[in-house]
C-alpha cells in the first residue's frame, strides 16, 4: 500500500503540495475571531462530488452567510488525503469517505476531528467496472485500479470476499480517480472501482459487476462524511452551526428544484446539468432532521446507528491488514458531532 501509516505521518513535514489539487491548503492556523465569535478564516476541503457541498460553494452561500470570514475551498482527490491534511492542522472541515475517516478516527491516526453531518450514503455512484470481465469472480489474476484507503477501497475488498477471491487472488493498484482514467484509457488495466464523474466516463466502454448500493443491500454501508477538527468546532460553535445550516439548505434545494441544483453541481464537475442530474440521482442525501434520526448521528442523549456502522467498517479493515487495531464502539461514538447537529437543528 503506498499510504502507509509510516507515510502519512512523514509527509506531514513535505506539507501539502502532494496532497490538494486544488488551490491548497495554507499551513498557518486558522486564528483570530470576528466581533461575533465568528472566524477570520474558514479552511474546507472539498472532493468532486455530486452532492450538496458543491450547491453550496458554486452558490456561495457560506461566504454571504459569514461575510466577515474568509472561506478557502481547496479541492481534494480522496479521503486518505483529507486525512493527512487534518493530521498537519490546515483543514478547519473536510469530506471524506467512512473509510477513511474510521481509519481517522483508530489508531495510530488518533485525528482530533469529528462528523457533524452525512454528505450522501453511496449508492451507485461508486462502482466496480471491468472491460472483458462478466462477473467479479471472473476479475481473478487481473489488475483492478483504485484509490487506497477511500470508500472504494473497502467496498472492492467486500466485492472480492463476496465472490469468493481473496485480496491476492488479483493485483490492486492504487491510483487516484483521475489516473485510473488515464490508466483505463491507455489499457494498463483491466477493472477498478471509482466514484463518480469518472466512473461515467469508465462506464462507456466497461461494464458495471457491482454498485456500492447493491453491497449496502448486504451489510456494507460507505458514506460521504463531513469532518471537523474538534478544536475548531469547539473555539466557533456559531460558525460550524452556519456550515451545518446551509449543508441542509442545499439538500432541501435539491429535493424541492432539482433543475436548479443540477446547473449548480454541474458548473462545478463541468457537466451538462442533465448528467449532474443523474449523478445526483445515484446518491441517498439526507436534510439535518433525518440525519439526528436513530439509523443515522443521532443525539447527544443517543448516539445513532452510523457509529456502528464505523465500527464494523473497522472490523472489516483489520481483517484486511488495513488497520493494526480495532477500537471501541464508544470511539466512534464519541465522533459523532451530535451536540453540534443538534445545536444547528434543535428538535
Amino acid at each position: 500500500m503506498k499510504k502507509t501509516y509510516g507515510l502519512v505521518l512523514a509527509a506531514l513535514c513535505l506539507g501539502l503540495a502532494a496532497c490538494s489539487s486544488g488551490t491548497g491548503a495554507s499551513k498557518a492556523a486558522a486564528g483570530g475571531v470576528n466581533g461575533d465569535g465568528t472566524p477570520k478564516t474558514l479552511r474546507i476541503g472539498y472532493q468532486l462530488i455530486p452532492n450538496g457541498d458543491l450547491v453550496v460553494k458554486d452558490r456561495r452561500w457560506l461566504e454571504e452567510a459569514l461575510p466577515d470570514t474568509k472561506i478557502t475551498w481547496s479541492r481534494f482527490d480522496s479521503g486518505g488525503d483529507v486525512n493527512t491534511a487534518m493530521i498537519a492542522g490546515s483543514l478547519d472541515i473536510g469530506l471524506a469517505g467512512s473509510s477513511p475517516v474510521t481509519k481517522g478516527l483508530s489508531a495510530p491516526l488518533n485525528i482530533r476531528y469529528k462528523v457533524p453531518w452525512i454528505f450522501d450514503v453511496i449508492g451507485e455512484n461508486e462502482a466496480l467496472v471491468a472491460r472483458e470481465a462478466a462477473s467479479v469472480a471472473a476479475l481473478r489474476g487481473k489488475k483492478i485500479a483504485t484509490p487506497f484507503s477511500s470508500t472504494s477501497h473497502y467496498s472492492l475488498l467486500a466485492a472480492l470476499r463476496d465472490a469468493g477471491l481473496a485480496e491476492s487472488d488479483v493485483k490492486i493498484i492504487d491510483l487516484e480517480p483521475q489516473d485510473v482514467q488515464a490508466a483505463w484509457q491507455r489499457g494498463d488495466i483491466d477493472a477498478a472501482y471509482v466514484w463518480t464523474p469518472v466512473l461515467g466516463t469508465l462506464e462507456k466502454t466497461g461494464k458495471v459487476l457491482v454498485t456500492s448500493k447493491e453491497l449496502a443491500a448486504k451489510g456494507q454501508v460507505t458514506a460521504d462524511l463531513a469532518v471537523v477538527r474538534t478544536e475548531f468546532a469547539d473555539r466557533y460553535p456559531k460558525a460550524l452551526t452556519t456550515w451545518l445550516r446551509q449543508q441542509d439548505r442545499a439538500v432541501k434545494l435539491i429535493r424541492g428544484d432539482k433543475a436548479g441544483a443540477a446547473a449548480s453541481v454541474g458548473r462545478q464537475l463541468n457537466l451538462p446539468p442533465a448528467e449532474a442530474a443523474r449523478q445526483i440521482d445515484q446518491l441517498i442525501l439526507l436534510d439535518g432532521a433525518q440525519q439526528a434520526g436513530p439509523e443515522y448521528l443521532g443525539t447527544a442523549a443517543k448516539p445513532g446507528a452510523f457509529a456502528q456502522n464505523l465500527h464494523s467498517a473497522a472490523q472489516f479493515l483489520k481483517a484486511h491488514n488495513q488497520l493494526p487495531s480495532i477500537p471501541a464502539l464508544s470511539v466512534f461514538q464519541k465522533g459523532l458531532a451530535t451536540k453540534e447537529l443538534g445545536d444547528a437543528f434543535p428538535s
